[in-house]
């Protein structure tokens, strides 16, 4: 959210209340998820969401490495999150920066937090995250894709995991943010949360919003984020009704 001048700032909200691509306040992006993407990992999702394109690949439980960091009583979740040199406009320098390691630590423990990590002490469960293309709200994608990967490798949890970002839009707060509404807009606030009990794991902030404001934005975010979740179990039964395989689906449930 960098200064820019007021005639560089395009029109994000009509008068009749539509946004730049004409969705209304509390609609989401298209989003497209399959599941088990990647005959090589032991889970992985494909997630299309708007114009983002991301890729979750989940191995383990498997040995740690490096091995100082085992735990003897759980197991360890580690996250690498990056995005590909080509996934934005402005060519990006290979590998993990500041970013992306704060992103991949954020994740981690959000997952941490709902993986049944004591039931595989001494072990890692691994999640590589990759976006291909990106288009705001990668690291809520990124979110959904890992999560739906940790299903498909059978990796018991406590529920799925969907994320979302609202933000704060010419004065209106809105759900699911694209790249100009990212960019110009006044608040972004990405969020996850455990559908059946409605807890929070992941809420990060960008910006400002008055407390009303921010009580609405966490309000239309629960609501994308069932949404979403509905779609990541959709993806898991696609993926398993044919075979009739029960652990993900359990998850799914």
């Amino acid at each position: 959210m960098g200064s820019v001048g007021a005639k560089d700032v395009p029109v994000l909200m009509t008068e009749d209340g539509r946004r730049i691509d004409g969705r209304r306040a509390d609609e989401l992006r298209p989003l497209r998820i399959q599941a088990g993407a990647l005959r090589q990992a032991d889970g992985s999702a494909f997630v299309e969401w708007g114009a983002n394109k991301v890729m979750a690949a989940v191995y383990g439980p498997r040995e740690v490495h490096p091995r100082h960091l085992q735990e003897n009583n759980k197991a360890i979740v580690q996250c690498k999150y990056n995005m590909a040199a080509f996934s934005v406009d402005e060519r990006k320098r290979p590998g993990l920066d500041r970013r992306s390691q704060e992103i991949s630590k954020v994740i981690a423990e959000a997952f941490e937090s709902v993986i049944f990590v004591e039931e595989y002490p001494r072990t890692s469960i691994d999640i590589y995250i990759e976006v291909l293309q990106a288009n705001a709200g990668t690291r809520c994608a990124g979110v959904v894709a890992a999560s739906v990967a940790l299903a498909d490798a059978g990796i018991p949890m406590v529920d799925l995991l969907p994320a979302v970002a609202v933000g704060k839009v010419a004065g209106h707060v809105v759900l699911d943010l694209k790249k100009e509404e990212d960019n110009f807009g006044e608040a972004d606030l990405p969020m996850a949360l455990v559908p059946q009990s409605g807890r929070l794991v992941l809420l990060q902030m960008e910006g400002h919003m008055t407390r009303t404001e921010l009580s609405k934005a966490l309000d239309l975010g629960v609501g994308g984020c069932r949404k979403i979740y509905e779609e990541m179990k959709r993806a898991l039964r696609e993926r398993y009704a044919p075979t009739g395989t029960a652990s993900a689906m359990e998850v799914a449930a």
